[in-house]
């Protein structure tokens, strides 16, 4: 990859970036982590999933919530979909598309939370997770991109990158909105 070539990534990131840069998007990521706040105050939970690197958002999210962001303070009740047995076993008696709706309905509970991260907005698991999640009596935040998919009007609240080409610079929207979560339930609890 030659020298313009890597600065032309960083420009293209940053001019997204800038593209989301708006005061409805700070108030939707206030909205949801107002919900998030909430929930914990209420001894409810935040639950995480996503596919690939949205996964990996989803459990940095949720160990950024147990462990710790930037200050010390108690751990706070969240936890990601992520555990390899789970997901095998689910994948294999149900079904890939069932590997994070089995967790939410067994450990999902009225008045949890649940983070559904889709780059498209159409990831089959991940619509069923949020429609588990509904039945349940959940609040359901989505991070989406593109049009925001099928996700964007099953979500009480759905963040969404800017449209791009490719995934990387919806995934790179979504760690800044994860980091504004977190920050916000600090500040917040």
């Amino acid at each position: 990859m030659g020298k313009n070539q890597i600065a032309d990534q960083f420009s293209h990131a940053l001019e997204i970036l800038q593209k989301f840069n708006k005061e409805e998007n700070f108030e939707k990521i206030r909205k949801a982590g107002d919900i998030m706040v909430s929930a914990i105050r209420s001894e409810g939970k935040i639950i995480s999933c996503g596919n690939g690197g949205s996964m990996c958002d989803a459990m940095h999210f949720a160990e950024e919530l147990t462990g710790r962001f930037r200050d010390d303070r108690p751990s706070i009740g969240a936890i990601s979909i992520s555990d390899p047995s789970h997901i095998s076993c689910v994948g294999n008696d149900y079904g890939f598309d069932h590997i994070f709706s089995r967790f939410v309905e067994g450990i999902g509970r009225k008045g949890d939370v649940l983070l559904a991260i889709s780059t498209s907005g159409n990831s089959k698991n991940v619509l069923n997770a949020i429609e588990v999640a509904k039945e349940k009596g959940m609040f359901v935040v989505g991070l989406t991109g593109k049009t925001g998919g099928a996700m964007a009007e099953r979500c009480d609240v759905e963040i969404r990158a800017p449209h791009s080409d490719y995934a990387d610079r919806a995934q790179e929207i979504h760690i800044k909105v994860i980091h504004a979560l977190i920050q916000h339930i600090e500040n917040n609890l």
